[in-house]
């Protein structure tokens, strides 16, 4: 599941978040292409941890985070500040550790720090929102392929390795707890 394309290819999503940044869409774009991984890496982290699967699971199924890819008008409610906010503070632990990932996207950007620090609670409702869409979706080509093994949007996303199958990655994780 590749997230940025994702959102990078929802003229809607890019339109509304430059809209309500006051940004351009080309920032919003790029500032995309720096947070997207960063949050899905922490997502897959935060799934890692004793009981993150379950959790994640349950967020995704209960948290009603479709609706910022159904109408992206919705990122501008003041909800999904607070929403997203939620998601880092889950993922991340830390407005530090949250800084520290703004800060080293402008680094490797060029984009303004602050201007990613606002658009990085946007970027964890829609990362949110497409892994939801990905778990609600009937089974779909594992990278394109429909010859090859059958996978959800989400459980390609929990293909650490991409071989086609979650269960090795999951058996793993659990392997470090037991």
């Amino acid at each position: 599941m590749d997230l940025a394309a994702i959102l990078r290819d929802n003229p809607a999503l890019i339109g509304q978040v430059a809209n309500q940044l006051g940004i351009s869409q080309g920032d919003v774009s790029r500032g995309l292409e720096q947070l997207v991984p960063a949050v899905g890496r922490g997502v897959r982290n935060s799934a890692a941890q004793p009981g993150g699967l379950d959790a994640l699971d349950r967020a995704l199924g209960g948290g009603q985070h479709g609706r910022y890819l159904d109408d992206p008008a919705n990122l501008g409610q003041p909800e999904s500040l607070a929403d997203g906010n939620a998601i880092l503070g889950h993922i991340f632990g830390s407005k530090d550790a949250s800084r520290n990932v703004a800060g080293y996207a402008a680094e490797q950007s060029g984009l303004d720090s602050s201007m990613l620090r606002k658009l990085l609670p946007v970027v964890a409702s829609v990362v949110m929102a497409a892994l939801a869409k990905g778990r609600e979706a009937p089974d779909v080509p594992y990278g394109g392929n429909a010859q090859g093994p059958q996978l959800s949007g989400l459980e390609q996303f929990l293909d650490f390795d991409g071989d086609g199958s979650m269960m090795d990655d999951v058996l793993n994780l659990a392997k470090k707890f037991l």
